[in-house]
């Protein structure tokens, strides 16, 4: 029979125990769910075989593309539907594409983009500008952009290089242009080896500027650059230099980041597919912080 002194003294015994068995209790670790990869750092093999590239994507692992504005255009050639579904049925969700300003008129690509469920339309390039007022008359061109995808159904985003990091007129482009552009029109796409090449912090720039950042592109930084002047950038595949990717993709994951593609720039002793695939195997193995 239980007295009621035994079922303190059990009682007591539990709530001592249970505390320790959740100490040693072991939480899974997160892992970057899905990934995908910009066709631009494929484009020789797009060119040639699209279709077999595509499926060859598909099967390292990636589940989505993100497009370009090439010489056949960011749907390659093909009718807007006849490309996504292509690349479905190799397993690749068409999610977003970097455009040039000279291809089809804006207003038509937000509307063929948006037909076939895609969610960003990108600018990937302004170049360096003389002043700081010129960098403010571009945020007030992406929110007009912006305001064009909105009415599709489409998100806006701009892609900064390197030039948006280096001061003009005593002010970091960057930060012009995160405070000069509409939060519901415009989003950015970090590349996570300019900030970092730079001499800026990836992280402190998801956090500082959190949710504006909804996509990136990832890379790794030589832990030795390349000397000055050098045609290649210092940058290397996922996991060989020196950003702490695990903490990284943590931190942008936690701040907004909902896209994530892989873009290599230089490959040392590697073919293009051979350097995606090698980015695909680190991602897929990869255990969050």
């Amino acid at each position: 029979m239980t007295t009621r002194r035994s079922f303190i003294r059990n009682s007591i015994l539990l709530a001592l125990v249970a505390p320790l068995s959740n100490a040693f209790t072991v939480l899974p670790k997160r892992k970057l769910s899905a990934f995908g990869i910009q066709l631009y750092m494929v484009k020789e093999d797009m060119e040639k075989d699209p279709l077999g590239t595509l499926k060859k994507l598909g099967q390292m692992g990636y589940t989505y593309i993100e497009s370009y504005g090439g010489p056949k255009g960011v749907f390659w050639g093909m009718e807007n539907k006849q490309f996504k579904q292509t690349a479905a049925g190799l397993g690749l969700n068409l999610v977003s594409t970097h455009y040039n300003e000279d291809d089809l008129p804006f207003e038509k690509l937000a509307e063929q983009s948006a037909e076939i469920g895609m969610k960003y339309l990108i600018c990937p390039w302004k170049g360096p500008q003389k002043s700081i007022d010129d960098f403010k008359r571009i945020a007030d061109d992406f929110n007009r952009h912006g305001e064009i995808c909105k009415r599709h159904g489409l998100r806006y985003a701009y892609h900064p290089h390197d030039y948006p990091y280096k001061k003009v007129d005593g002010q970091l482009p960057i930060d012009v242009l995160l405070q000069h552009t509409d939060k519901g029109l415009v989003d950015f796409q970090m590349d996570f080896y300019y900030t970092a090449s730079e001499g800026f912090s990836p992280e402190a720039y998801l956090t500082r500027y959190k949710n504006r950042f909804r996509l990136c592109h990832m890379r790794d930084v030589l832990k030795k650059p390349l000397p000055k002047g050098s045609k290649d950038e210092s940058a290397c595949d996922l996991g060989q230099g020196r950003l702490n990717y695990p903490h990284l993709l943590t931190v942008a994951m936690n701040n907004g980041v909902d896209y994530f593609f892989v873009e290599q720039s230089r490959f040392y002793n590697e073919t293009p597919m051979q350097s995606a695939a090698i980015n695909a195997a680190y991602l897929k193995r990869i255990q969050l912080t």
